[in-house]
C-alpha cells in the first residue's frame, strides 16, 4: 500500500505543477496590461491636466503614451488569447485585426519617437528659433501625420495579407511588401534617422557644455540653465529611444533572418520577442517618473487624490 500511496502523491505533485504554470502564464499578461494602462494613464492625465506640461514636447510624449496605452488595452489581451502559432495554423478575422492593430500602434510609436527626436534637435541645436519653429500647432500636425501614416500602412498590410490568402505563391509582390518594405519603413529607416539626429544632438550638447564651463565666472546665467534643462530632457528621451531599440530590434532582426531563410520560424521564440516589443509600452512611464521631477510631482498629486480636493492645474511642478 505504501508504494501505491507514494505513486499517488507523486502523481498529484506532477499534475499540480503544470496547472500552476498555466495559471501564472494566464495571469501575467493581464498584470502587464494593468501596469501599462495605469502608468500611461498617469502620463496622459498629467499632460492634459497640468498647464505647465502644455508644451510641444509633452504633447508628443502624450501621443506616445496613447499608443502605449492602446497596446495594453487591445494588443496584449488579443495576443494572449490568439498566439502566433494559432493564427498561422487556423487564421481568422481576429488575427487580421490583431496584426493590423500591432502594425498601427508599433508604427505610431516609432514615428512619435522620431517626432520627439526632431523636437529635441531644434531645442538643443537651434535654441534661438525653437519657440517659433516647434509650436503646439506644429506638434499637433506631426502627431496627426504620424497616426495617419500608421493607419494607412496597416490597411496596406491587411490588403496584402488578404491578397496572399487568395492567390498564394503568385502574390510575390504582396509578400515582399509585407515582409521587407514593412520592417524597413516601420522600424529600420526611422531608427537610423533617430540615431543620426541624437548623434548630432550629442555633439552639439557637448559643445554647449564646454562653452558654459569656459565662462569667466562660471555663473549660472539663464541661458546656461535653459541649455542644461534641454540637455537633461534630451538625455531622458534618448534613454526612451534606446529602450525602444533594445526591445524592438531582436524581433525585427529575427523576422528578417526568418524571411531570408537564415533561421527557422520557432513560434516560442517569435512569441517571446513579440512580448519583448510589447513590454516597451510598460517601461516608458517608469523612465519619465525616474528622470523628470515634474512628472514625479504630477504623479504624486494624481495618486494621492489631491485633484479631487481643489484646482491644482496651475500648480508649479
Amino acid at each position: 500500500m505504501a508504494p501505491e500511496g507514494k505513486d499517488n502523491s507523486t502523481e498529484v505533485v506532477i499534475s499540480c505543477k503544470p496547472y500552476f504554470s498555466c495559471v501564472l502564464l494566464r495571469i501575467f499578461p493581464y498584470l502587464v496590461c494593468v501596469i501599462i494602462i495605469c502608468g500611461n494613464l498617469l502620463i496622459i492625465i498629467s499632460v492634459i491636466y497640468f498647464k505647465q506640461l502644455h508644451t510641444p514636447t509633452n504633447y508628443l510624449i502624450l501621443s506616445l503614451a496613447v499608443s502605449d496605452l492602446l497596446v495594453g488595452v487591445f494588443v496584449i489581451p488579443i495576443s494572449t488569447e490568439f498566439t502566433q502559432d494559432y493564427c498561422m495554423i487556423h487564421g481568422s478575422l481576429i488575427c487580421i485585426v490583431k496584426n493590423c492593430t500591432q502594425v498601427t500602434l508599433g508604427t505610431a510609436s516609432v514615428l512619435n519617437l522620431m517626432c520627439i527626436s526632431l523636437d529635441r534637435y531644434h531645442a538643443v541645436c537651434k535654441p534661438l528659433t525653437y519657440k517659433t519653429t516647434m509650436t503646439v500647432h506644429v506638434a499637433v500636425v506631426m502627431i496627426l501625420l504620424s497616426w495617419s501614416f500608421s493607419f494607412l500602412l496597416s490597411i496596406g498590410f491587411v490588403v496584402a495579407e488578404l491578397n496572399y490568402a487568395k492567390c498564394g505563391e503568385k502574390c510575390y509582390n504582396d509578400v515582399f511588401i509585407v515582409n521587407v518594405c514593412g520592417p524597413i519603413f516601420t522600424f529600420y529607416l526611422p531608427a537610423i534617422v533617430m540615431l543620426c539626429i541624437y548623434g548630432r544632438i550629442f555633439l552639439v550638447a557637448q559643445k554647449q557644455a564646454r562653452s558654459i564651463q569656459n565662462t569667466i565666472y562660471r555663473s549660472r546665467t539663464p541661458g546656461a540653465t535653459i541649455s542644461k534643462m534641454e540637455r537633461k530632457a534630451t538625455k531622458t528621451l534618448a534613454i526612451v529611444m534606446s529602450t525602444f531599440l533594445i526591445c524592438c530590434s531582436p524581433f525585427f532582426i529575427f523576422w528578417m533572418l526568418f524571411f531570408t531563410n537564415q533561421v527557422p520560424l520557432q513560434f516560442a521564440v517569435f512569441d517571446v520577442l513579440t512580448w519583448l516589443v510589447m513590454s516597451n509600452s510598460m517601461l516608458n512611464p517608469f523612465i519619465y517618473a525616474f528622470f523628470y521631477s515634474w512628472y514625479r510631482s504630477a504623479f504624486k498629486i494624481l495618486t494621492s487624490g489631491k485633484i479631487f480636493q481643489g484646482d491644482f492645474s496651475r500648480t508649479r511642478l
